[in-house]
């Protein structure tokens, strides 16, 4: 028993000794590590350094920001100073939804009361209450939301609105965007700017992607700057912190040739055309030939670069991009050629109807002809057997040469990206033969207007251009516009004056085939066309009386032209109409509207300054409106004005609508006959949401006149054209 026990306390002897020894090596072990963590912390307290690494500066660049300072991008004007493209500040909202966004002075940062978010939100988003809720709600857990489509591209109304309902966990970051605030105006020309995510900056740069948006890229664009400031722990900036600024430097601004108030008529003819007729495409140019500025220019199918409808069917411009046949308008650089080169003999006779070239049979467009005629009558009648005949008498060498002069085959050069050169087929004596009315040749629309310059100024060509000046951002002008005269004169002044007599004669009711775009008691010159399409599956021309390029250019004052209109119709799909029926409907209202402006009885005075109309009574400012030119709307029922749509000193036309606003109840107007843009002033000013149907101007609209409107009310609005 005795020797149990004393076995007993050896064990718990040495048990005791193990637990020791144990303990003793996890003290040292913990000394150690301390010693080991205590001697790191000296060496970084006195080093300040980690891996060679600088933790002053690390710690400096934690609550540093270096923000890039967005320069904005240069507007485009009109001729007469109007905005047709510019700068707009949108705004995306979104929210944060956890919890653990808590800001300095311990208030949250995220979305608190999710039911009264989304009530709040929904007067002023174009979703339903329900909507908010679902985005306010994800399937998974997120740090933060966005409210889709609807959440995007608010304006700063908008964003203030909801700024001041103080919802926690509600946020917003700017969305570089451009305003095309006149919808489907030379969009083709004017082209689009869209943003494009920059690598470099981290950040969003709008870039030119088509037209003169995309050509002029470089002097549109500007260069951003940026601010190297401190910040605090919530990340806010602490004063006097900036220690690095470079200004941002803003684009520059291009001034075009184009008339806002011609261009939007054409706009609106060109519609008619395709609504009506539905042709494959259109196109319209009007130049000021004397110096090439083109005034209005436009093609169908179009797109509205605002809200991008239509774009997906129209991408290319046909102005520069498509070449085509141009038929039997070619006949004005035939007859020069053979004017100038001296083989136009007007009273000798030939034989119309059909004329054979190395077993080719060509026909005149009346099959049969109109027997024996002079020449004097083939450009009239647009025979293209006396034009093979003329040709023949020029021949292959000299007319080839007059083509190369006028420059056919070769660019233009003008300001818009992927102009095709077109071509010439003009080998054998059948190819040559053609050209000479305006097959067997492939050009594209600016190189006609070019050639047709020649009319204007006694056979020299000039280069169609699209911008008057560029101006920097303080207004200074860089470069002014300047007439670029291409090549030598093709031909003389005596031979322009034959071959605008002789456009003259087309209008003859007896042998013209011109006599619809005749205007009474006007002095205008035109030459009509109808060129074939080729058939590139089977080979040949295609058949039909529609499959055609129909085309009529005109120029005013008949003896000494300064405008010109080229119109073409490629193959109506609804020709319920004679060709030159539909042509006229787009060439006799425009050439109207430019004789108007040659007469000088449309000038820039109908440009106006937007005045301030802030602080001043309705009645006040109405009479004031009224001097201006400026219809005038009041939204709201008050007497002071307080807010206005239209900022002051900017640039508008005469007779445009403008609104104010004032306090008190809001009533709906009645709208039928608004425009667009009125519209858009209209729900900036009255906080409505307006849901847009159609084009054109306002047909219908869903909420009746008098109606009260409050933020966030939907008003339903049908537009025709």
């Amino acid at each position: 028993m005795k020797k149990h026990i004393s076995n007993l306390n050896k064990q718990k002897s040495k048990a005791h000794k193990y637990r020791f020894t144990v303990g003793r090596f996890l003290q040292v072990a913990v000394a150690l590590v301390f010693l080991v963590f205590m001697g790191r912390f000296l060496y970084i307290g006195i080093s300040k350094t980690i891996n060679g690494q600088d933790l002053g500066k690390k710690t400096e660049q934690l609550y540093m920001r270096n923000q890039v300072l967005k320069a904005n991008r240069g507007t485009i004007y009109d001729r007469n100073g109007l905005a047709v493209a510019q700068d707009s500040h949108l705004y995306t909202i979104y929210a944060i939804l956890d919890k653990s966004s808590i800001n300095y002075q311990n208030k949250p940062e995220y979305v608190v009361n999710k039911e009264k978010t989304a009530q709040q939100l929904a007067k002023v988003l174009p979703i339903s209450e329900e909507q908010i809720l679902h985005y306010l709600n994800p399937a998974h857990a997120a740090f933060q939301v966005q409210f889709g489509v609807a959440g995007n591209g608010l304006t700063r109304r908008q964003k203030k609105q909801i700024e001041q309902m103080k919802l926690p966990g509600i946020k917003f970051f700017e969305t570089q965007s451009r305003l095309y605030p006149n919808g489907n105006f030379a969009s083709h020309i004017v082209g689009l700017a869209s943003p494009e995510y920059n690598k470099k900056t981290k950040t969003q740069d709008l870039v030119g992607t088509m037209g003169l948006e995309a050509w002029y890229d470089n002097v549109l664009a500007g260069k951003d700057g940026y601010q190297v400031s401190s910040v605090d722990a919530s990340n806010f900036q602490t004063p006097n912190s900036v220690q690095n600024y470079k200004a941002p430097k803003n684009g520059n601004n291009l001034y075009l040739t184009i008339d806002s108030q011609l261009q939007e008529f054409l706009e609106s003819r060109l519609s008619y055309v395709q609504k009506n007729f539905n042709p494959v495409s259109i196109t319209a140019v009007v130049e000021d030939i004397e110096t090439g500025k083109v005034l209005a220019a436009s093609q169908r199918p179009t797109f509205d670069p605002q809200t991008k409808k239509g774009i997906e069917h129209s991408y290319r411009n046909i102005l520069v991009q498509d070449t085509y046949e141009p038929g039997s308008v070619f006949k004005v650089l035939t007859l020069s050629a053979a004017v100038n080169s001296g083989h136009y003999y007007p009273n000798q006779y030939y034989d119309s109807g059909s004329v054979t070239v190395n077993g080719s049979v060509i026909h005149d467009w009346q099959r049969r002809g109109w027997g024996s005629i002079p020449y004097s009558q083939a450009f009239p009648r647009s025979s293209n057997t006396g034009f093979v005949h003329i040709e023949q008498q020029m021949g292959a060498k000299t007319w080839g040469k007059y083509l190369k002069r006028f420059r056919i085959g070769q660019k233009t050069g003008v300001t818009l990206p992927g102009e095709q050169p077109g071509l010439i087929a003009y080998k054998s004596p059948i190819d040559q033969a053609v050209t000479s009315f305006g097959q067997g040749v492939n050009v594209n629309v600016m190189q006609m207007m070019q050639a047709f310059s020649s009319l204007a100024n006694d056979g020299q060509m000039v280069k169609p251009q699209f911008v008057e000046k560029v101006t920097d951002s303080n207004g200074k002008v860089i470069s002014a516009y300047r007439v670029k005269n291409v090549g030598k004169p093709v031909y003389s002044k005596q031979t322009a004056s034959v071959v605008l007599d002789n456009m003259q004669r087309v209008l003859n009711k007896r042998i013209g085939t011109g006599s619809a775009y005749a205007i009474k008691g006007e002095s205008i010159a035109v030459k009509t066309g109808t060129a074939q399409i080729a058939n590139f599956k089977k080979g040949g021309y295609l058949k039909g009386d529609n499959n055609y390029t129909f085309s009529v250019v005109g120029v005013t004052p008949a003896k000494k032209p300064r405008y010109c209109i080229y119109i073409t119709v490629k193959q109506p799909r609804m020709m319920t109409k004679p060709a030159e029926v539909i042509l006229s409907s787009i060439f006799k209202p425009i050439m109207k509207r430019v004789i108007l402006m040659s007469k000088n009885e449309v000038n820039d005075a109908v440009i106006i300054k937007t005045p301030d109309f802030n602080g001043m009574s309705y009645d006040q400012a109405k009479q004031k409106a009224r001097r201006l030119g400026i219809k005038l709307t009041k939204v709201g029922s008050g007497v002071k004005i307080t807010a206005q749509s239209v900022a002051k000193n900017q640039k508008q036309e005469s007779g445009k609508r403008m609104f104010v606003k004032t306090s008190g109840k809001i009533k709906c107007p009645q709208m039928k006959g608004w425009t667009i843009d009125e519209l858009h002033q209209f729900a900036e000013l009255s906080g409505a949401k307006i849901d847009l149907h159609g084009t054109g101007v306002v047909k219908s609209q869903s909420l009746p006149p008098n109606s009260l409107v409050k933020s966030g009310t939907k008003i339903k609005v049908k537009l025709k054209e």
